[in-house]
Parts: structure tokens; C-alpha cells; sequence
């Protein structure tokens, strides 16, 4: 406990009145000195021992199903980890005793905290208190969290769904890089000559096309499922893949190619350049927010007509044709005045 200086007014004076009546001891400098010095070092040793204490605090996320456990020291040195199911959890027995409980989804481990996914079972009004408390224990008791010497660490892959207005594609975004130059596989036999991830994803029965893009991928579907049915199970698919290191893109194909591409830019016309340039500044960004890609093919100066091909999520879109009339040709028609004519899809 903390002493005041009143109380220690007090405990010097009863202390000194015992001891003035046991042991005879005299009345000096001294003594008082070795007095204030007992005091100031229990004071000392009560602090020391706060600080050396292990506390959990609960912090809540933008998540609703996940609440992290924060801890005011460090719980491992360095990396994360990131634990399904308790048979991934063998190099953490902290881990490994969370999964113990039924509504506890994911566990990962940072340097200083713990988050917890739970299953949609219990709130975690009703279960984090007991779980904070749990974990606060554990900890003050030196038990290990992650037995670093044999794990494997891993950076954390994140990759979360979202619908597009194609109700055909599904667009799935990643926190890792998959490729520089977007390439799209419209069946097996294209994938297998470049890309094991797209190979891979084709061995799904429903899966029609594949739009692998910079922190993406779209996946078109065949009428024969709900994405509903399927989006988790192709979700934790991708996620496994990227976190296991394996290869996305072994070689680009060859009309995808970074140097093909830069030496069709540097023949182009300059009307073809400008409208190369506001596609990529303006549209494109727009486009693959929404899952897809929009690349320039061609410029008729005859015509004035633009040709584009659609990727991802904007081929086959319903709504393609009125993006390509009332955005794309709109905003083409405004910046180059008297040179668009019209926009179209070679594949819309």
C-alpha cells in the first residue's frame, strides 16, 4: 500500500514509542532517518511489484465478432500469428486453451495484443470479462504464449468478399500483392499455361472466369450456385493459398506481358495516348473498386469510335452498357470535344 505523509507522521511516532518501550532504543537522527528509509523502500517494492503485473485490457474493433485483448507487456518478440482451429494452435498453448471455449472462431497473437473471432453463438457483452480474466491469469502465471523457437511465422493474409454490381462475379481483396499487370483466364486451358492460383480456382465446378488484378482477384460464377452457397468456402480457399506462399502467376501470358503493353502505348496516336491516359486516371480506379478493368484496344480516327475490352466484373455486367454510354463516352466527349464519336466493348 501506498503511504501518506500523515501516515507516516503516525507510523513513525507509534514505532518509535515501541521501540522506546521494548528495546530502549534512543531518540536521534538516526534512527528516524532508518525509519523513513523502511517506508520509502515498502513504497518502492509495492510499485515495482504494480508494474511487473500483467494486465488485460479489452479493446473492441470495427468488427463486431472480434474483440482484442491488449496486455501492457510484450507477449511475443516480434511477427504474428494467426490460428483457425486448435490443431493449428500446436505451437501456442495459449491458443490452443482459447479454443476450448465453443465461440471462440480465430485466435490471433500480436506482440502486444490478442484478438478472438467468435462464432455467432454468445455476445461478447456476456463472455468477454470472463475471457479477459482468463487470459490475465494465464499470463501472470508465466505460462508460454507461442513456442517462437518452432513456429513457423507467417505475415497475416486477410482476404475479405465483396459483391459487385455483375451479380455473376464476386470480388475478393487481399492486404497482399499478387501481380503487377492484370490478367484475365477465361478457362482451364489458359490458366494452366500461366497461373496455378487460377488452375486452381477452375477445379471448382462453379467457377467460369478468373481476373487476377494488383490486390484482387473477380471470380465469375455459372448460374448453377448462389454466391451465397460458396463465397466463404472460396474465400478461405484463396486465403490458404496466398498464406502458404504458393504461386499466383508463374509466367504472364504473352499479350499481357508489361513490355507488350508499354510498346503499344509508345505507337499509339496522340488521341489514342490522351485517351489511354484519362481511362487509367479516371475510369479505371472506379473500375477496379468494383471488381473489374477496363482496357483501351483500339481508336478509329475515321469513326472517332473507341473500343475497350472489359475485364473482371465488367464483362457480361448488366449495367456495362450504361457505364460505357453515360460514364465512359460521357466523360471521353467532354475532355476531347469533337474527337469521340461513341465507346464500345469488343466484349460487352
Amino acid at each position: 500500500m501506498i503511504i501518506t505523509l500523515q501516515e507516516l507522521q503516525e507510523q513513525l511516532r507509534l514505532t518509535y514509542k515501541s521501540e522506546r518501550k521494548y528495546k530502549k532504543i534512543p531518540l536521534n537522527a538516526g534512527f528516524f532517518l532508518y525509519l523513513i528509509i523502511s517506508v520509502f523502500y515498502r513504497n518502492f517494492a509495492f510499485h515495482l511489484q504494480n508494474m511487473n503485473e500483467i494486465k488485460i485490457n479489452i479493446q473492441e474493433t470495427a468488427n463486431e465478432t472480434i474483440i482484442k485483448f491488449v496486455s501492457n507487456s510484450i507477449l511475443i518478440n516480434g511477427g504474428s500469428y494467426e490460428y483457425n482451429n486448435i490443431d493449428e494452435a500446436k505451437n501456442s498453448p495459449l491458443a490452443q486453451q482459447l479454443f476450448y471455449l465453443p465461440f471462440v472462431k480465430k485466435v490471433f497473437i500480436t506482440a502486444n495484443f490478442i484478438a478472438i473471432q467468435r462464432y455467432d453463438i454468445v455476445a461478447w457483452s456476456d463472455v468477454e470479462e470472463e475471457v479477459r480474466e482468463q487470459i490475465q491469469v494465464y499470463l501472470q502465471d508465466g505460462n508460454m504464449v507461442v513456442k517462437e523457437e518452432t513456429a513457423t511465422k507467417k505475415d497475416a493474409v486477410e482476404v475479405y468478399a465483396e459483391v459487385t454490381p455483375n451479380p455473376a462475379v464476386m470480388k475478393f481483396g487481399t492486404n497482399k500483392a499478387l501481380t503487377q499487370t492484370d490478367v484475365e483466364y477465361k478457362n482451364i486451358d489458359e490458366a494452366s499455361k500461366s497461373s496455378p492460383l487460377a488452375l486452381a480456382m477452375f477445379n471448382f465446378p462453379f467457377v467460369k472466369e478468373v481476373f487476377i488484378s494488383e490486390n484482387y482477384i473477380s471470380i465469375t460464377k455459372y448460374d448453377m450456385v448462389e454466391w451465397n452457397d460458396v463465397y466463404q468456402e472460396v474465400r478461405t480457399f484463396i486465403r490458404s493459398y496466398i498464406q502458404d506462399g504458393k504461386t499466383i502467376i508463374a509466367e504472364l501470358p504473352k499479350k499481357e506481358t508489361k513490355q507488350n503493353v508499354e510498346i503499344q502505348k509508345e505507337n499509339l496516336s496522340e488521341t489514342s495516348a490522351k485517351i489511354v491516359d484519362i481511362l487509367d486516371e479516371y475510369i479505371k480506379p472506379a473500375v477496379a473498386s468494383d471488381g473489374g478493368n477496363i482496357a483501351f484496344q483500339s481508336y478509329d480516327e475515321e469513326t472517332k469510335r473507341v473500343s475497350v475490352i472489359l475485364q473482371g466484373a465488367c464483362s457480361g455486367c448488366p449495367s456495362s452498357t450504361a457505364t460505357l454510354k453515360n460514364g465512359i463516352e460521357t466523360l471521353l466527349k467532354d475532355m476531347l470535344p469533337n474527337q469521340i464519336n461513341e465507346v464500345v466493348a469488343i466484349n460487352g
